[in-house]
């Protein structure tokens, strides 16, 4: 301010030198005065910012985005605040567990500002503020738990320190969003035996998953060989009752044939010259029959009386007629 009003006033002297009139002076200083006091009066506020005025040295109001028109020489810019989600990196910390150890904990905080009359006058500096609470906030958090579980609770840890945050940060005009962990780094003796329970649970785990599978192999090898042994011995008794159905239906089918042949011959020889066919058939027979026989082995059966074969023949006969006659026997 005070250099624009010098430059007006640098700008009326040159007037006057160049024209040596003090009216033309006088109106060029007025004129350089207006135009300071435009340039002092207006302030065009950035979107998502806030700037908080002053008048007096006391505060007045908090400067929306837009065009807006303060008093010049009364009313002052005192801050200027950004509206948006700002992240904060929280520098890393050793904290100790609950089981005395020591665990280095770094993370980050998104933080916003809401109110920007308490972030002007609320805290002489939020950042560190909310910095420095944080860091203590996460200490307290972390020597709650055991190491195994700080691993495996960094939601938890998120959200309590985000609770702690948000509430301090209500009389500062911040409002924290959400926290997270970045790292957790133990010791490195603490990293080498986590190293070496993991790669023991790991092998742990491989020959467990190595038995069961032997385990389902080997019955599964047994399942297979019981369903093969039930399937061959179903097929083997399928196979015998094919085999003895069809012996008795050749059986069948063989006496059948044999009734049939036997009734033909009955019809044959009552029919007339039907005994003197029997005769010679069974004299055929005969002679074949002691052919055979001389063919076949080295010992020769001969019947008591070789040349009359007559006799043999009519012995047969004998049978058939005495067949023949009991058949036509009224039963």
């Amino acid at each position: 301010m005070f250099w624009k009003v010098l430059v007006a006033a640098i700008v009326a002297i040159a007037a006057a030198f160049l024209t040596q009139s003090v009216g033309i002076t006088v109106a060029t200083f007025l004129v350089a005065m207006i135009v300071v006091l435009i340039v002092e009066g207006i302030r065009v506020v950035p979107q998502q910012q806030a700037w908080v005025i002053e008048r007096l040295g006391k505060f007045h109001a908090v400067l929306p985005p837009g065009l807006n028109v303060i008093v010049p020489f009364i009313d002052r810019v005192a801050y200027r605040h950004s509206l948006k989600e700002v992240p904060l990196d929280i520098p890393e910390q050793v904290c100790i567990t609950k089981d005395n150890t020591q665990l280095a904990v770094d993370g980050i905080i998104y933080y916003q500002v809401s109110d920007p009359k308490l972030a002007s006058y609320g805290s002489s500096d939020y950042v560190l503020a909310i910095s420095q609470l944080a860091q203590t906030a996460l200490r307290s958090e972390v020597g709650k738990m055991e190491l195994d579980k700080t691993f495996e609770s960094r939601s938890e840890i998120n959200h309590m320190v985000v609770s702690v945050l948000d509430e301090a940060g209500r009389t500062w005009g911040i409002k924290v969003l959400r926290y997270e962990v970045k790292t957790l780094t133990p010791p490195e003796a603490i990293l080498r035996s986590m190293q070496a329970q993991i790669t023991a649970e790991r092998e742990k785990r491989a020959l467990i998953a190595k038995s069961e599978g032997q385990r389902q192999q080997e019955i599964n090898i047994a399942d297979g060989a019981k369903q093969a042994k039930v399937l061959q011995s179903e097929g083997d008794r399928t196979a015998a009752i094919n085999k003895a159905q069809g012996e008795a239906l050749a059986l069948t089918t063989v006496a059948e044939a044999t009734a049939n042949a036997v009734r033909q011959v009955a019809v044959a020889i009552n029919a007339e010259g039907g005994m003197l066919a029997a005769n010679l058939k069974v004299a055929e027979k005969y002679v074949e029959a002691f052919a055979g026989l001389a063919k076949t082995g080295n010992t020769l059966i001969v019947p008591a009386n070789l040349t009359d074969i007559s006799t043999f023949v009519s012995t047969a006969m004998t049978v058939l007629d005495r067949t023949k006659k009991s058949s036509d026997a009224p039963k």
